[in-house]
């Protein structure tokens, strides 16, 4: 998309929801919210996989990994939506609708990536407990993380530089809340059948092949659950693994739904309420998901705030010289 095409051409405007005024405001209080949950749920992992030593495993490091991605994810939709739902100009530039596409498009894929390597942690971890430590040795735990990100916007490169290379011939209106591929491919003057073809093609292996780690990682855990004969156990390996299964589902539901229909089925406003749904709606719940099903993470939080409550009363009590006593935890 060369932004010479049109001789007046200085950006595209974001359609998003500017035909539903009232609509509007509630979005606005509503994703105002969602986005303050979401940096703190994700933040608060991060921060206790680094200040607890329990969780500094494997586990905890792709989920933080998964939670630094959220936080970028939704940061580079999020706070620009908010701004148009609450003003007139609804204006992003061509270079930083280029950006945000390569953020969003690489971050997405990477997510893909990474809930497939998260898939075969937690299969090591199950049938294969005893080399489990060689097996997610810290190293390889790096390397597959660091793939994850490499194939991921190495993927969006490629899909940006053949988005933006499609003739504009001077249009600008795109009727979606942020710069992605398949609305930016309805502004095209040429034939896109070519890049459609592409697009899912890309979308099919980045998607149904995790999809197949998954399932068969996922088939292999179940068996060897089914097999351990403490309930206790069995409640202890489902209730991790079903909070990844959970993600799993919310996460590549709507990616499928979004870039693997065919393009005359697809609907711009459900197109729209589906994009919300994976770019602040997932990245919001994810943090929950994790920690209301995990009594290493509510532990850990738990011990945080209690120490925390600690030193601020033992400070009280130090400047002001009383015997107030403070409670042990």
């Amino acid at each position: 998309m060369d932004p010479k095409n049109g001789s007046s051409f200085t950006g595209f405007i974001l359609l998003g929801f500017s035909d539903r005024p009232q609509l509007e405001r509630v979005l606005f209080v509503v994703l105002l919210i969602f986005y303050l949950l979401t940096l703190l749920g994700n933040t608060s992992i991060i921060a206790l996989s680094r200040l607890d030593p329990h969780l500094q495993t494997p586990m905890y490091f792709f989920l933080s990994n998964l939670s630094f991605l959220d936080l970028c994810y939704t940061t580079s939709t999020v706070p620009q939506l908010l701004v148009h739902l609450r003003g007139a100009d609804k204006s992003i530039s061509f270079a930083g609708c280029i950006a945000q596409l390569f953020i969003a498009l690489g971050l997405g894929c990477t997510e893909c990536i990474l809930l497939g390597v998260m898939a075969f942690d937690r299969y090591a971890a199950v049938c294969r407990p005893l080399h489990y430590t060689v097996i997610m040795h810290p190293r390889r735990c790096a390397l597959m993380a660091s793939a994850s990100w490499f194939i991921g916007f190495a993927n969006s490169s490629l899909q940006t530089v053949l988005t933006f290379f499609v003739p504009l011939c001077g249009r600008n209106k795109i009727d979606h809340f942020f710069c992605e591929v398949p609305p930016l491919l309805k502004l095209a003057c040429v034939d896109t059948t070519v890049n459609e073809s592409e697009l899912f093609f890309v979308s099919v292996i980045i998607l149904l092949i995790p999809v197949a780690l998954i399932t068969l990682s996922y088939g292999r855990i179940v068996r060897a659950v089914l097999r351990i004969k403490s309930a206790a156990g069995q409640r202890k390996a489902f209730g991790t693994c079903g909070s990844h299964l959970t993600v799993v589902s919310l996460f590549y539901g709507t990616a499928i739904y979004a870039y693997l229909q065919p393009s005359n089925n697809y609907s711009q406003d459900q197109g729209k309420f589906i994009s919300l749904f994976y770019t602040i709606v997932t990245p919001m719940v994810n943090p929950f998901i994790y920690t209301l099903r995990n009594r290493d993470v509510t532990g850990a939080m738990r011990k945080l705030v209690t120490r925390q409550v600690v030193l601020t009363c033992h400070y009280v009590q130090s400047r002001r010289s009383t015997n107030v006593r403070c409670a042990r935890w």
